[in-house]
């Protein structure tokens, strides 16, 4: 049994959507008809063998004799003429001038209602002198009060400003002190090295002076008896010599001794040869 694949509805191809009455007939079958294929294929043909059909009826110009040849001409009822070059014509008009718009009245809205009026004798209201009073004490106070607390603002920011300017100073000065110490701190520093690579470089001096005494000592001790026990190996080894006792040595006496040699052995060669 074929297993069943649940699927969304809305991809589904055999839900139909929108409007059914235009909705076309969908085959039982999904192969297309051969019969159907064949009149399409027919009908194709035909359309093409008319569309040729067609193209042979249309008459064509024909071709230009030998030593001619055809030029475009114009067959319109109106003939124009062909220029590369527009004609253009400039015209001019002039229009009448504006005349200036008059001012715009002001705007003076109608009178409305009635007028009426009142009659008020002196003291029935109220008495300026006596009912400003009160206002103008109120008025002055908070004015001087005002003016007071301004001049202590002021005072006050002054003060503020006189010890911000002495703190600033004396942070100056302590600035400049502690440059003053750091650089002289520095410098001691830097004549503290030197002294010290000097000192090391004399202690360095003064060892090798030292050593080089000690060496130079040593060397003359050493030498001198070396020189003479040298020159006694150097004659017993044979390098000193007397030239002539040499030669007589090397040459002569060796000469000697062959000679001696090849006597003897000529005379013990007689005596054998006559034994």
């Amino acid at each position: 049994r074929e297993r069943v694949r649940y699927a969304n509805l809305m991809y589904d191809r055999r839900v139909v959507r929108g409007n059914t009455y235009a909705l076309q007939a969908i085959p039982a079958t999904t192969q297309p008809d051969p019969l159907e294929i064949q009149k399409q294929r027919e009908a194709w043909k035909k359309a093409l063998a008319r569309k040729r059909a067609k193209e042979q009826i249309q008459l064509r110009t024909p071709e230009p004799v030998e030593g001619r040849e055809h030029v475009h001409v114009q067959t319109e009822l109106y003939l124009e003429e062909i220029s590369d070059r527009i004609i253009e014509i400039d015209t001019e008009c002039q229009t009448d001038a504006f005349l200036d718009r008059p001012p715009t009245p002001f705007f003076i809205p109608a009178k409305t209602g009635k007028d009426v009026a009142t009659q008020i004798e002196e003291g029935e209201l109220f008495d300026f002198d006596v009912e400003v009073k009160p206002i103008l004490e109120v008025l002055i106070g908070k004015t001087v009060e005002q003016a007071l607390l301004e001049v202590m603002e002021e005072e006050e920011l002054a003060q503020l400003w006189a010890r911000q300017r002495a703190y600033a100073e004396l942070r100056n000065a302590e600035l400049a002190e502690v440059q003053r110490l750091e650089e002289q701190d520095r410098r001691y520093r830097e004549e503290k090295q030197r002294r010290k690579l000097q000192h090391k470089q004399m202690l360095q001096k003064q060892k090798e002076t030292t050593e080089k005494i000690a060496a130079r000592a040593f060397a003359q001790r050493y030498l001198a008896d070396l020189i003479p026990s040298v020159f006694n190996n150097l004659h017993e080894s044979g390098f000193f010599y007397d030239p002539i006792e040499r030669d007589i040595e090397t040459e002569f006496l060796p000469w000697l001794m062959t000679e001696v040699e090849e006597t003897l052995e000529r005379k013990v060669l007689g005596r054998t040869m006559l034994d």
